[in-house]
Formats: C-alpha cells, structure tokens, sequence
C-alpha cells in the first residue's frame, strides 16, 4: 500500500469522512441513480465530472475532459489536486480506495474541503465504480502517478506508483456495466448539452467533449469545447437566440447575500412564454424551490413599484385588473445559480430547493439589480412595463374567453366533442387516445380500434401553433379546446392561475398522435407536441405522450406481405420475397384498411411507439422556439442539418 505525506492540511486523507458502506447498489441501482436505461446510463458521467467541477468551484482546476472512447467506456480528466491518497486512517486503505468503494465517502462531505458542492447526491463515483465492469482511477500528486484498477466496486490491484508527473489532477476511466444496463451507448448530443450548461454556469472553466468512435476523413475524433466568460449573461443569449428580443440588455448580477453566491441574468423577449432555469451547486432545480421564489418576488415587486410610480398602472386600475406573477414573467427568460453549503431538497431527485434562507438572498439581489436597470434604462423599462400590462389586459380577455367555453361546453358527459370516439372503460390507466389527423383517417381507426380501452379523437388540418399565439387565440380554437375536453382536463379558470393545468382525472394515460408519414403529418405532431410541450407539460412529464409509427411501405407477392417503416426494410423485403412483388406506398393512414392499421399501427402486440420524454428542458425549449417561430432563416438552417435524420416524403 502507498503511502504518502500529507501535502495539505486542507484537503488529505483526514478530510474523507465515511458514512456507510457501499452495498446494494448493484442490486438496487435504479435507487441510487434514477433508472438503469438512458437516463442512468448518462448520470455515471455526470457523477464523475461533479467531482471535478468540484475542484474547479474551490479554485484548484481550470479543465476538464470527457472522452468518450471507442467501447463507449468514459474517461474524464481534471487538472484539480488528484484525489488523496494517503492511508485514511479509519479505514486502513488509501483515500482513494475509500472515496472509489464506500458510499458517502469524499471530501464534499467535510466543510474544509469544500464550500460548496455539486455532487451530494450521496453516491458519487463509488456509486459510478459499482455499477462498472471496470474503472481505472490515476491520480496526479506529489510529483507521482498513481493507479488502482476496479471491476464491479471491488479493486483489482493495488494502488501503485506508475510515473511522475510535474501536474496534479484526477484520471477516471469506467465502463458501465451491461447486465446491469439496458443502454450502454452514450449519446454524444446529451453529454454535450450537460457541459455545454456547466460552462455556462462555471465562467472561466473549459470543459471539452471528444468522441472517438466518430472520426473525420482524416480520422481525427469529434471534439467540441465549451467555455463562458460572460457565465449565465452567455447562457440566457443562448437560450434566446431563436427569439426576437424584447430589450437588448441582459440584466446580469454575480453578487453574494447572506454568505449565499447568487447569480442571476435574465431578458425579456416577443413571445408570451415564460422560460426560468434555476440551479442549485450546478443541479438543474426542475420543480424550482426557494431560490425561484425569491426571484419572482423580486421581479413582481420592483416592476409594478417603477410601474406605479410612474403613473402607467392607472388603465388597469379602472378596469379592476390585478397583475399577476404571470404577467411579469411572460416572455422572459432568466437562469438563476446559487451555490448554497448545505443544500436541502425535497424528495431524492433533487428537483426542488428547500433552504427558507435562500429567499431572502435571492431576493434581495435581483430587486436591487432590478430597481438600478429600471432607472438607469427609462425607453427599456417601459418597454417592459408596457409588455407586462398587454399581458395582464390579453389575460384577463383570455379568463373570460376562457370561462365562456368552459360554461359553454363543460367537461363529461354531453360536453365531450362530438368527433370524439370514447372508449367504454373508465379505467385511465388502460385507456389509449388516438389523435388522427382528418375524418378519412378517423374513419379506418374507428373501426381498428378496441373500442374497449381504444378512443379516437380526429383533428381538421393543422392545429394552432401556441408558440406564436396569444392565450385568447388558443382558448378560442376549436380544435384546442376539443383536446381539453376530450382528455377532461379543465385549465384554471381562477385569476392569476391560468397556466395551472391539473390531470390528476385526465381519461387517458396513453395520449399517442398517429399522423401520416409525410411533411404534413409531421408538421401536425411537432403542432401537437407544441401544444403539450407549452400548455400540458405535465402530460410528457408523466409519461403519457407518445407519437404512433405507422410503415410506408406494403411489400406483397401471392402468398404473404410485409409491412416496411423505411427504405432499407423495403429493400430487404423486395429481396426476401422475390421477384413479382408488389410495392404499395402508403400516402396516408386513410389508404390503409382498418384490418391493417389495426395490425402495423394500434394493435398493442405489434405496433411501434415512441414516448415522448425532455432529458434536457432547456435543449427542448430552444428547439420547439426554433421549429415553431418567427425566424424562417433559423428553421430552415435546423432542417438542412438534420434532414439526414427525417422521414420527408416530397
């Protein structure tokens, strides 16, 4: 065993506190990584780079690499300090080992070490080297390079002294373990995302992705480096950049209150969505918490105060119209970072802050920078105002309109539109929801279907785009308001929530849009996820969206047929069934019988769906602002370079 001296008293054997061991985790990963699929799979790396941002937030690296290699194993590459490796005194082994095999064991687990910390999701890497075939962990320290091999959580070798080096950092190499894991193919877009959000949120600190399974001609490896100087200023540019902005500022504060880091930038923009990302030491707060709390506080309070000092509050004043938080956060984008020393969250996912200290904090920071933007920038504010009181005034329009469908048109029963096909099961849970795309389609489905669990629901032509359409125009379509009423969802009629949708009494946990194969059908599903995306998140985040795949092709001789989804399935069934068969292209889902959409598209034994699920928010929300807004020159730039990728069909 390698002994070292102790080269920092801040940070060295004696800084690794032990608080259980690591065990179940191969027999119940799921609970301490969220899932064994994708999901999972990517979480290993993200783990492991936690542990190198570390080193970055307390000032001690500057780069960190990812590699993906060949095998789709992973190695990442820090120039922090090197993990310790001087014997841990409790544990009778080296620090590294008991950060590698003993679950919470680290140096973010002890105050001196670390401020703050990324990671705490109370697995880290050992969680990582658990569930891997094999890692490979060298460190750079004291002027040496050391390395211990693992397999499964358990070392192979001992820790040895391999080199010298006049650097310091931390070398990991994993590769995950597949009869554990149902994927074990990285995608290089999700990890690329991932850094690309911690460069933005770490200014100065350059993270690089290479992919050596994919070379150029020449066969150089994919590469891409990520690096902000700006921080979260870069991060809300980038997350605008396929909208038309409001104002040209970005309201940027980088401040500390009450020994809280907070930093904050935000914008406003043309559209009528709200799109805040918070984050909480690096974590993606999904469901938001104290830090978004104070935020909104803050933006509320000191907009309406300019507002009324300034006298332009007096039209919503006589027409008995309260502003809303709603109001204030339509069309803005903002990402808010606090980097808090012992965060507290709700529930194991960490989606959501709890720290009641926080919002005051945060709070206190974005009023001020508020209040000094506003009065240093009079033509933006009111610009911003003036936004702010068209929302609240279009809002209020949008209510009514809103209250008069409804009362028009109530929920159950006979207020059930009237192309809708019910199913007769009342059972959410194993009801389905077809969305068709015209009656013709409508029709074969109707008679395809099982009319027990089965619903179909068909739709004329292409449904309003909500991301260019204000909220009276959406609650005034009818094919919209067809889709609330035939899930027996009821948006919120009540002021000031008008976003809030609640399907806990949805009819259907299965909600799949079966279009045609081609541009139009395509268009009407992006449409529809559109829809969903802005208006009933709550349906992808439950699972409950998904998009049918119906085949192109009919490939058929005297005897038997084959059903083909694209060109290369078309192929092998020409081959496979000789010569003098018969190739039907199917235009739409009206050409097909009910006999055979029945067996390729809605028969639960052989069709084919795809759930539609958001790993990354912020990547869906710069997408669906790409395809569905106002710059043609963009989305038509996004199409070119993924058309390799569509089914388009001229």
């Amino acid at each position: 065993m390698i002994d070292e001296e102790k080269s920092s008293a801040e940070y060295g054997a004696s800084s690794i506190q032990v608080l259980e061991g690591l065990e179940a985790v191969r027999k119940r990963p799921a609970m301490y990584i969220g899932d064994i699929s994708s999901k999972g799979l990517h979480h290993l790396v993200y783990e492991v780079v936690d542990n190198s941002i570390d080193e970055a937030l307390a000032g001690y690296a500057t780069h960190i690499d990812v590699i993906i290699n060949e095998d789709d194993s992973i190695t990442v590459v820090d120039n922090g300090r090197g993990i310790p490796v001087d014997m841990h005194e409790k544990e009778k082994k080296s620090a590294l080992e008991v950060v590698l095999t003993v679950l919470h064991a680290g140096g973010k687990f002890n105050k001196d070490s670390y401020k703050v910390s990324g990671g705490l999701h109370g697995v880290g890497v050992s969680c990582v080297n658990a569930l891997s075939t094999y890692l490979r962990a060298e460190v750079r320290r004291n002027g040496k390079v050391y390395m211990q091999e693992y397999s499964c959580g358990k070392p192979t070798s001992e820790l040895t002294v391999i080199g010298e080096s006049e650097t310091t950092g931390t070398t990991v190499t994993f590769k995950p373990d597949g009869s554990i894991f149902v994927e074990t193919v990285y995608n290089y877009d999700t990890l690329a995302n991932r850094l690309r959000d911690l460069a933005f949120l770490n200014a100065g600190i350059t993270l690089t992705l290479t992919d050596k399974r994919e070379r150029d001609s020449d066969g150089n490896a994919r590469v891409e480096s990520f690096y902000s100087e700006a921080g979260l200023e870069d991060f809300v540019r980038y997350i605008d950049a396929k909208r038309t902005p409001l104002i040209d500022h970005v309201i940027h504060l980088n401040t500390e209150r009450q020994g809280i880091p907070v930093e904050v930038a935000l914008t406003y923009n043309t559209d009528y969505n709200e799109n805040i990302y918070s984050f909480v030491n690096n974590i993606n707060t999904y469901e938001g918490g104290t830090h978004l709390t104070g935020f909104k506080r803050a933006v509320g309070f000191t907009i309406k105060k300019y507002a009324e000092d300034n006298k332009m509050l007096e039209k919503l004043v006589k027409d008995k119209i309260e502003l809303t938080s709603g109001d204030y956060m339509q069309g803005l984008t903002a990402v808010i970072s606090v980097k808090v020393m012992e965060p507290q969250f709700e529930g194991q996912t960490k989606t959501k802050l709890g720290n009641n200290e926080v919002i005051g904090a945060v709070q206190t920071a974005v009023a001020e920078a508020m209040r000094d933007y506003l009065e240093e920038h009079p033509k933006e504010a009111k610009i911003i105002a003036d936004k702010i009181i068209l929302s609240a005034t279009a809002r209020h329009a949008a209510l009514k309109a809103r209250t008069e469908v409804l009362r028009k048109s109530p929920l159950g029963g006979a207020g059930l539109p009237g192309k809708l096909a019910d199913c007769s099961s009342r059972t959410a849970e194993d009801c389905e929801l077809f969305i068709v795309e015209g009656d013709s389609a409508g029709g074969s489905a109707k008679k395809a279907r099982d009319r027990h669990t089965q619903a179909i629901l068909p739709i004329r032509g292409k449904i309003l785009n909500v991301e260019k359409a204000s909220k009276t125009k959406i609650f005034e379509n009818q094919e919209i308001t067809a889709l609330y009423r035939a899930l027996r969802v009821t948006p919120s009629t009540e002021e000031g929530k008008e976003d809030d949708v609640d399907i806990s009494k949805i009819a259907y946990h299965k909600i799949i849009i079966m279009t045609d194969a081609d541009v139009d059908g395509s268009h009407i599903d992006t449409l529809l996820m559109t829809f969903f995306f802005r208006r009933m998140r709550s349906v992808i985040d439950n699972g409950y969206l998904y998009i049918a795949s119906s085949p192109l092709y009919k490939v058929s001789n005297k005897k038997r047929a084959e059903y083909c989804w694209d060109e290369r399935q078309r192929l092998e069934a020409l081959e496979a069934l000789g010569p003098g068969s018969q190739v039907q292209r199917y235009k739409g889902l009206g050409e097909m019988d009910a006999k055979e959409l029945k067996e390729t598209t809605m028969d639960p034994e052989n069709r084919i769906l795809k759930q539609v699920n958001i790993s990354d928010a912020i990547e869906a929300d710069r997408v669906f602002s790409m395809l569905m807004g106002e710059d043609v020159a963009i989305r038509r730039d996004f199409i070119e370079a993924n058309a390799a990728y569509a089914n388009i069909d001229a």
